[in-house]
């Protein structure tokens, strides 16, 4: 893996792997800045699942890992549309 692919395009992923003892909270805030980064022309949950092949398994217990996985379930959650300033008013 080379710093700063198509994947990582900052290559912040791939720093957090290196950083050794970082905790939840700090995979968190590069995982942001990462989401931040991604080109709009790129699917976020694609190179999120393209990120966890790439170090899911080498690293199962790494805090960044379980951030991606985090991610990625939570883009396939589905969210709520709408509510009440998007309602009707009845006249």
């Amino acid at each position: 893996m080379r710093k700063g692919d198509e994947l990582d395009p900052k290559g912040l992923i791939f720093e957090a792997y290196r950083i050794d003892g970082i905790t939840a909270a700090e995979c968190r805030t590069i995982f942001l800045d990462w989401a931040l980064s991604v080109p709009g022309t790129h699917v976020p949950a694609d190179l999120l699942a393209s990120l966890l092949v790439r170090y899911g398994n080498e690293h199962p217990d790494h805090p960044m890992t379980q951030t991606l996985r985090d991610g990625q379930e939570r883009i396939a959650q589905p969210r709520r549309r709408g509510g009440w300033r998007s309602r009707k008013r009845d006249a």
